[in-house]
């Protein structure tokens, strides 16, 4: 690949997410980086939407790699000055990069989305797992909502094969919304989802930052009974998930936002300090 125009002396915002085939899309803007490092550009910001293998951020057993680690090295090592990801899937991978890390939020974008369709006096927030409440307990602060967790836990008289879904704060007659950074094949969510139908929830709406959407999600969120799954656009839906139920709102003017405070010498953290 050859870049047309000239990038001497220009600060330049390198835009890809990492979608599936992901190895093609990270070793494609890896050449990208290098191609414009050589073209003496003065600065190079890595856009990523989706980080491509953020959920292998530590050892969960002996012999695994660190993958989240490595890109940011493979990136680093590209000549990438700065990054600018959305989302992560934990907050420390933004200790991995040797260098400057902004980290983006889709909550002002989907709990507004969500604020302005349903009854805020009837609505409940609910984050899937404990993992997941910190981020829930924001939308609680931006929506004016309670909070309730979905506690999973093995069934011990079952052979510790069937998972019971506990749920932890009122959801009897609320709309409740699900919570989480994203969805791959749909089976928590959708568990999760099942379990507070059955405490007597009136409605279910999820939402995530990414729609990875991968092997049997097609069919577990067409039949979910969730009214609506609603993603950003950090990663393109499939084409056999284009359901009415689905919504995907846009986050280009987020990233926008960013890029300019970053070229502009200004604060990305302001624009989100509502948070």
């Amino acid at each position: 690949m050859r870049y047309q125009e000239s990038a001497r002396g220009a600060d330049c915002f390198l835009i890809q997410s990492h979608t599936a085939p992901i190895n093609k899309w990270i070793m494609e803007q890896l050449i990208m980086i290098d191609a414009l490092k050589r073209a003496s550009a003065r600065s190079i910001t890595v856009i990523v939407p989706f980080y491509g293998y953020a959920r292998q951020d530590k050892k969960h057993r002996g012999r695994e790699p660190i993958s989240a680690r490595l890109i940011a090295d493979l990136m680093k090592t590209a000549g990438a000055d700065r990054i600018l990801a959305v989302d992560l899937h934990t907050d420390q991978i933004q200790g991995f990069f040797d260098g400057p890390v902004d980290h983006l939020f889709a909550l002002p974008l989907l709990a507004d989305y969500v604020g302005a369709k349903v009854d805020r006096d009837k609505l409940t927030v609910v984050s899937p797992d404990a993992g997941r409440v910190r981020v829930a307990d924001r939308w609680c602060d931006r929506l004016g909502a309670p909070l309730a967790i979905v506690h999973k836990r093995r069934d011990k008289d079952v052979a510790n094969q069937v998972t019971v879904h506990e749920v932890v704060g009122d959801v009897k007659g609320r709309i409740c919304v699900l919570v989480d950074d994203m969805i791959d094949t749909g089976g928590t969510i959708c568990a999760a989802a099942d379990a507070l139908f059955a405490h007597g929830a009136e409605d279910v709406i999820v939402t995530a930052t990414h729609g990875v959407l991968s092997g049997p999600a097609a069919d577990r969120l067409k039949n979910s009974k969730v009214s609506e799954f609603v993603f950003t656009n950090t990663l393109p839906t499939p084409n056999e998930l284009e359901l009415d139920k689905i919504t995907v709102l846009s986050i280009a003017p987020t990233i926008a936002s960013a890029v300019r405070e970053v070229f502009e010498d200004g604060s990305v953290t302001s624009l989100f300090d509502e948070q």
